[in-house]
């Protein structure tokens, strides 16, 4: 991902300069190549010496400096970069982006470059706090820099507050983020389970499994690095949670059925590498089961089978964690489920499957085809399985897609439905034949109605998807997509 990348590296004067050296170290071992450019305050916390036996690089310190491979340093600089980022970022050096002031080199990179601008804030608290503060980031923010939050904490002066840097991993996954938003899932929307469920027993116990979560968090950040837009649907883990991704947190078998349902709902593509229990306790005891008896008997009924039930026009990728017959057992399931990839591999193994960073996975897809992939770590084996998401997506014929304007609220009713132009009412069943729509929080039987002096519409009263969407207003622009001509289709919002 940052292999043979141009990331420009600002560091500016603040207490969480030294900082630095650990972001441009981690993202000089992940490949990139680090150009830091530090302002006259920022020497004043770090030396510059340190940060070019980091990078190998030399490090720009005066906007004068002729002993340097640029030659017009301020637009060579700007043009070879894939990101500019800013960490730590302090209030003044804010302050001077919002105003376009370029007296220095790295107000003068900013503004020449034509890259994403990662800005990370650092100061104390009532600095960051200030008006003044947050007006200078809404503007960066209108402008289209990614502003990473400070994180919550101890600072320098003592006080405790929104200020800190944010972590390394933190910044560094923003600007995985930006390098990827023209990746080829842009545009995409991915749904991601990972982690295994919680079927309770009491208060203090539950039925689960070893799944540790990193195959689907490896996936999550892939697809999030190849653009997409990605939700993770995650039971209780010990990983941190991917920067830039839309995080659901679930427990058991059916609240994850039910994020998995609503999610789907706008998705491209499924992939369901959680470990879902396939029984539960058939009763959940009020109170801690107490150990009076030599032993204990739980009767277990089963949970459902998210994978199988769930449907729509999306790609379907589901895992296969065997420990016997593991291609047999995958193909059975791949057929089953009516999946378009199914991911097997052998959890007998030491260097395979729960709890390891590691995997040694067979893909088989919906035409038979079967391959055997080496011992690779979960995130290369999660872009093995993204590039078949690639292929299938590339496949699936496109949907037709109609553009409408949002009806005009009226003295009785607000924005609830949608007028059907004339030209295209050929494309929706006859009036009062119900049809199913897809929507980001459910899917719900609807039909057309007509009315006199009213054109053809779809009204959505009983839905409370307007109430779920106060953002939007008479004139606004939504799309619904053909997915099964008279049978069913997708609204969209934001087209």
């Amino acid at each position: 991902m940052l292999t043979n990348k141009t990331i420009v590296l600002g560091i500016t004067g603040g207490i969480a300069a030294y900082k630095a050296a650990d972001i441009a170290s981690k993202l000089t071992q992940a490949g990139a190549r680090v150009e830091v450019i530090m302002t006259e305050s920022a020497t004043k916390f770090i030396i510059p010496l340190t940060l070019r036996n980091i990078t190998g690089r030399a490090v720009v310190t005066d906007m004068f400096e002729l002993a340097s491979e640029f030659s017009v340093e301020h637009v060579a600089l700007a043009d070879a970069a894939d990101v500019v980022a800013i960490a730590p970022a302090t209030a003044n050096t804010i302050a001077s982006l919002a105003a376009g002031i370029a007296d220095d080199m790295l107000g003068c990179i900013v503004l020449a470059t034509r890259a994403p601008i990662v800005v990370a804030p650092s100061m104390d608290v009532n600095m960051f706090e200030n008006p003044i503060t947050q007006e200078n980031l809404s503007k960066l923010k209108a402008r289209g820099f990614t502003i990473v939050d400070p994180a919550y904490g101890r600072m320098a002066s003592g006080k405790v507050g929104l200020g800190r840097l944010a972590e390394t991993e933190t910044i560094i996954g923003t600007i995985k983020q930006m390098l990827g938003r023209n990746g080829d899932l842009a545009g995409k929307r991915i749904t991601v389970t990972a982690g295994g469920t919680q079927e309770p027993i009491d208060p203090v116990r539950h039925i689960g499994n070893r799944s540790s979560g990193k195959m689907g968090y490896a996936v999550a950040e892939a697809a999030r690095d190849r653009g997409a837009a990605v939700s993770l649907i995650t039971t209780p883990t010990c990983l941190p949670e991917p920067v830039g991704v839309e995080v659901i947190h679930v427990q058991t078998v059916s609240e994850m059925r039910e994020a998995v349902i609503k999610a789907t709902a706008r998705a491209d593509a499924l992939i369901m590498a959680a470990a879902v229990a396939d029984y539960k306790p058939k009763s959940v005891a009020k109170a801690k089961i107490k150990k009076d008896s030599p032993s204990l008997t739980l009767e277990l009924v089963r949970t459902p089978d998210i994978l199988a039930e769930v449907k729509g026009n999306f790609i379907k990728v589901g895992f296969a964690a065997e420990s016997e017959d593991t291609i047999d057992n995958a193909r059975r399931k791949l057929q089953e489920k009516q999946l378009d990839l199914i991911v097997a591999n052998d959890i007998t193994s030491p260097d395979s499957g729960f709890g390891v960073d590691t995997n040694k996975v067979t893909l088989i897809d919906r035409d038979g085809k079967v391959e055997s992939l080496p011992l690779l770590t979960k995130r290369e084996v999660a872009d093995k399985i993204l590039d078949r998401v690639v292929e299938f997506l590339a496949k699936k014929p496109p949907l037709q897609r109609i553009e409408f304007s949002l009806w005009p609220p009226s003295s009785t009713e607000r924005y609830k439905r949608i007028n059907i132009p004339e030209d295209v009412r050929h494309l929706f069943p006859e009036d009062k034949v119900p049809f199913l729509i897809e929507t980001d929080i459910g899917t719900f039987s609807v039909c057309v109605k007509r009315h006199e002096n009213t054109p053809s519409h779809i009204h959505l009263r009983r839905t409370n998807w307007f109430k779920a969407h106060p953002e939007l207003k008479a004139g606004d622009k939504v799309a619904i997509e053909v997915i099964e001509p008279m049978k069913k289709y997708r609204l969209k919002v934001g087209i």
